[in-house]
């Protein structure tokens, strides 16, 4: 299996190259981002390339993949709706509209948020915004679209928020994280069960495209 990563920079697309490294069944990992991850292995390849709503100059290197975990995003705190749509929405979907016609056969997974609002009405702007994103993706003729929707995430294996407010938050949350994941799976999930449930996501499908928290750790 050959895996395009977006993200994985971040605390989530950190924990998908993690468990993406380890699996035997994964062949290679390609990152593409604005910067590099700064990790060495065999399998892993990083294009570091600096406009994300285009990806004319690049698309030699993109075909041929058969899942791309799309793992980007930015808290909304302080942003203005169109701001925060520049990020959320039109990054997401430049990049799934210049894999589709290079990985028809792809299953691309995107990383949304809980009550994240489908109807694209709702009075909050970052879930309209999510929620907005999701529909565009999943009317992508891709083999298969997902869209994950992670409640807490409970950081693992060293990996770290690059948000300031959220480092804060999973520090002062950290001894009672793993007790909350088990008994709130609805509400709390961690970077090696999303890294994992991707995976499991490719291999095996599942019968909703909308991917909860709880789906994420019964994967």
């Amino acid at each position: 299996m050959r895996v395009l990563i977006f993200g994985a920079t971040g605390m989530v697309g950190q924990g998908a190259l993690r468990e993406c490294l380890l699996d035997d069944g994964v062949s290679e990992v390609v990152t593409l981002g604005r910067s590099a991850t700064g990790q060495r292995h065999p399998k892993l390849r990083e294009i570091v390339h600096a406009d994300l709503l285009d990806y004319s100059t690049i698309e030699g290197e993109l075909a041929g993949f058969d899942a791309c975990f799309f793992c980007l995003g930015v808290a909304s705190a302080g942003m203005s709706e169109a701001d925060y749509s520049g990020i959320t929405y039109d990054i997401p979907l430049a990049a799934a509209q210049a894999l589709l016609p290079l990985n028809p056969g792809m299953t691309f997974v995107h990383v949304s948020g809980a009550s994240a609002d489908s109807s694209e009405q709702g009075r909050v702007m970052w879930a309209r915004v999510k929620g907005r994103t999701e529909n565009a993706l999943l009317r992508l003729p891709f083999r298969a679209v997902y869209v994950m929707r992670p409640g807490a995430i409970r950081p693992l294996h060293g990996i770290k928020s690059r948000t300031m407010a959220y480092r804060v938050l999973y520090g002062a949350l950290a001894p009672i994280l793993p007790a909350l994941q088990q008994w709130l799976p609805r509400w709390v999930t961690s970077t090696e069960q999303i890294g994992k449930a991707m995976l499991a996501l490719v291999r095996k499908g599942w019968p909703k495209r909308i991917v909860e928290c709880d789906d994420i750790n019964r994967l």
